[in-house]
């Protein structure tokens, strides 16, 4: 044993690192290789900057020391519950990444040559390795919440599909700004006007459905929404129809369409409803053209 003013000597970072990872095209390994060499060139007034040049390799660093722990020591040794995702509000406009390459340019150019050179030789596929350089892209969740959802989720490349897959690494290719995508509600997503609504229902049944013959009478009736001209014109029911303020008319929803057709859908149904017996959609043969195979044809009925 190797003393040092009667104390064991530890080993060298870089001596355990050989020791644990034998192979030096080991992703795990290299990443730690190029801290050590920032660690011994590091100036910390350009500290900002060089977070902005090395943060997916920092990222790996973090991630798989945490992987090392569990695996060797048990999952009592997680930091998981005591590191946070780190949110940098500078990198969340596009408009700043202009500013975020300047600070990056800042550093000490024997700095930046230090990652240059340490990355000239390694092949392309371990820089892209995620053990070695963890670069992630944000896609804001805007659809609707759940008390279960989580700030961030990540995705696991290995749990997608070959397709999911091809679309989130071609996603990763690009870009290196973390761009924030504002989404805002707006009252016709996803909604129609009744005209739309008309064709629909009118595309199910055998009989023909009108805008103002029978869908109004139809909202009228079920109370759906306000009269034209009403004090409050957005009291309407939800589930069914909403009020667009900024233009002044009346969306329906995909379950109002599908209330109609439960309340009419069939002609006892509609007789029911309207009182009267539905007019049933008119049928048009295709012209004929040999004349003779026309004569021999037998009559059918075209209003049925």
């Amino acid at each position: 044993m190797i003393k040092v003013d009667d104390e064991p000597k530890a080993w060298a970072l870089e001596d355990c690192l050989k020791r644990r990872y034998p192979s030096n095209s080991d992703p795990v390994r290299l990443n730690v290789e190029l801290f050590v060499k920032l660690r011994n060139k590091i100036e910390h007034r350009y500290e900002h900057g060089l977070k902005i040049m090395t943060g997916g390799r920092a990222q790996a660093l973090v991630i798989n020391y945490e992987a090392e722990m569990t695996s060797e020591f048990g999952p009592q040794y997680s930091l998981a519950d005591q590191l946070r995702f780190p949110i940098f509000l500078r990198a969340l406009a596009a408009d700043r990444a202009a500013e975020l390459q300047a600070l990056a340019a800042k550093l000490p150019r024997r700095t930046r040559d230090l990652v240059t050179r340490f990355e000239a030789d390694l092949d392309s596929s371990l820089l892209n390795d995620l053990r070695y350089d963890y670069r992630i892209r944000l896609v804001p969740i805007v659809g609707p919440k759940t008390s279960a959802d989580m700030a961030l989720s990540f995705v696991d490349l290995d749990t997608l599909t070959d397709g999911e897959r091809a679309i989130m690494i071609e996603a990763g290719r690009t870009g290196s700004v973390i761009v924030r995508d504002r989404h805002v509600d707006v009252v016709s997503s996803n909604k129609m006007q009744p005209g739309r609504v008309a064709e629909l229902v009118q595309e199910q049944l055998p009989f023909e459905f009108t805008l103002h013959g029978h869908h109004t009478k139809m909202w009228q009736r079920l109370g759906v929404r306000p009269l034209p001209g009403a004090a409050k014109p957005h009291r309407t029911d939800p589930r069914y129809c909403l009020y667009d303020e900024a233009v002044g008319v009346y969306v329906y929803t995909e379950a109002w369409v599908h209330r109609v057709l439960n309340e009419i859908g069939t002609v006892e149904k509609f007789r029911t409803f309207f009182g009267h017996e539905p007019r049933m959609k008119v049928t048009t043969l295709p012209r004929r053209t040999n004349k003779s195979a026309a004569v021999a044809a037998p009559k059918q009925d075209l209003t049925a």
